[in-house]
């Protein structure tokens, strides 16, 4: 048995698209739990709803969490070959495979009193919820079934007449306690009698996540907001089962900057489409954790030990949280700019190996933008002008503030001549680059920007780049001189 002091939690995600940002919170929150308590972390796949089911998205949920590196203790696993696979002993983890485990728990509720047989058609049940909504009601069903008498049922069953299995609803209320927001109570006279089994054989949620949670001695039951209400037919299913309910934790939306919920019509929603984009796997968990939550208030970065050390359930926040794309991209800066050089190139290379043949002029590129960097897929752009063959310079970027082009040209050709006299070992180090030419300006009695800014966009082309010692130790002498030639004739 499980040891009280453990927890098991669980994400059970539906194979019907991608990652969600929210799911991956939840799911972050769910690790830190069973990590911490010595205990498990479970995946499994809900996938009763055959319609809805979009095929390789189970495949894409799994890469996620390889690419995460999330380990988790039991659930399906994805092999190198390909193939599914699945860990752990209360499995099999996919739902479909389960469909034999949920039907004699339906019969058992409707034995019991406590479920019932329904045969009302899809048109009755359409015609029955306009009608209440005209009447300005609470789509229910109407227990019109539950009035059929056992002769009648039998007689029903017994022609092959199709049917669902709904559970039937008690009177008075349903309450728990949720970690996050406190007790909460919702009157039972509010919930319908929700269909248990369909008319295909498959159980719907409500019976299937019942079931598998108490089966696999899940403890802890993290999910969205949006489930609360959902929460007494599930508290009403374990007591009309006469089992122990879980620990239901309710997670507060992420929302975006107009505080409308994060939705595909206004942006990004799925961790993929964050990866693709060049986002650090430990950046993203990092900022994700603490939307909603923060261990100590100080600080924005924190290891993932220290996640799974400090992570407390109670302390996340009830309100939703705001994505804020701009922290976001803060972190991962920082995560791209303190991580170890060899790492950082290797993150890099993929995004511009096809900018160069030349890996060392490629890694060169990748130092030379890293403090300006902050995703990933933005290094083709910072880079690509230092391999091009020419710049196409636009005469008004090379001049400083009210410089005119006489004078931008008269400071850019006295600083060629200066960098055609420096020594090779100059071009060796940005710091003695930095301090000759500084110097050199200071004895002309000229004032940095007034030839530092041209120089730097005679080498770059563009409004914002590296700055021009950096720039000039890349090309070295003959190819910053044949930049400088190029800026000048914009000049004449």
């Amino acid at each position: 048995m499980i040891e009280k002091k453990s927890m098991r939690t669980r994400i059970a995600p539906s194979p019907t698209g991608y990652m969600h940002i929210g799911t991956l919170r939840t799911v972050l929150y769910d690790y830190f739990l069973a990590r911490q308590s010595q205990g498990q972390f479970i995946v499994r796949i809900e996938d009763t709803d055959q319609e809805r089911l979009v095929p390789g998205t189970l495949e894409s949920l799994l890469k996620t969490f390889q690419t995460l590196q999330l380990d988790y203790d039991e659930g399906p696993v994805l092999m190198d070959d390909g193939s599914l696979s699945q860990k752990g002993k209360f499995g099999p983890y996919i739902q479909s495979e389960r469909l034999k485990i949920y039907q004699p728990y339906a019969v058992e509720l409707v034995e019991r009193g406590h479920a019932y047989h329904c045969f009302c058609s899809e048109e009755r049940l359409t015609k029955m919820r306009e009608d209440q909504v005209a009447a300005k009601q609470a789509p229910k069903y109407d227990r019109t079934c539950l009035e059929l008498s056992s002769e009648e049922i039998k007689q029903k069953l017994a022609s092959g007449e199709s049917h669902v299995i709904r559970m039937k609803i008690p009177e008075g209320e349903s309450s728990f306690i949720d970690p996050i927001r406190g007790t909460i109570t919702i009157q039972n006279s509010e919930v319908d009698d929700q269909i248990l089994l369909k008319s295909d054989g498959f159980p719907t949620y409500h019976l299937a996540v019942v079931i598998d949670d108490h089966l696999m001695e899940i403890t802890h039951v993290l999910r969205g907001e949006e489930w609360i209400s959902s929460t007494p037919k599930e508290i009403i299913l374990h007591r009309m089962l006469g089992w122990d309910m879980p620990t239901y934790a309710h997670v507060p939306l992420i929302l975006n900057p107009d505080k409308t919920k994060l939705s595909k019509r206004k942006g990004d929603v799925s961790v993929e489409s964050y990866l693709k984009k060049g986002y650090l796997p430990e950046a993203l968990i990092n900022f994700l954790s603490l939307l909603g939550w923060n261990p100590t208030a100080d600080r924005e970065i924190y290891t993932r030990s220290e996640l799974v050390e400090l992570f407390i359930l109670s302390k996340v926040h009830s309100a939703g949280a705001v994505l804020n794309v701009e922290k976001l991209n803060w972190t991962n800066a920082h995560y791209l700019k303190t991580m170890e050089e060899g790492t950082y190139l290797e993150w890099c290379r993929p995004w511009i190996q096809t900018l160069s043949h030349d890996r060392s002029a490629l890694d060169q590129a990748a130092l030379l933008v890293r403090d300006r960097l902050q995703i990933l897929s933005e290094l083709p752009a910072l880079t690509q002008f230092l391999f091009e063959d020419k710049l196409n310079h636009e005469s008004a970027l090379l001049l400083w503030k009210t410089q005119n082009k006489q004078e931008a040209a008269e400071r850019l050709t006295a600083a060629r001549h200066f960098i055609v006299g420096l020594s090779d070992d100059l071009f060796q180090s940005v710091e003695k680059m930095d301090s000759a030419i500084r110097a050199w300006i200071v004895q002309r009695g000229w004032g940095n920007g007034e030839v530092l800014w041209p120089l730097r966009v005679a080498l770059s082309g563009q409004k914002q780049s590296p700055g021009p010692f950096e720039l000039l130790v890349a090309y070295g002498k003959d190819r910053a001189l044949a930049r400088i030639d190029e800026a000048l004739t914009h000049l004449v």
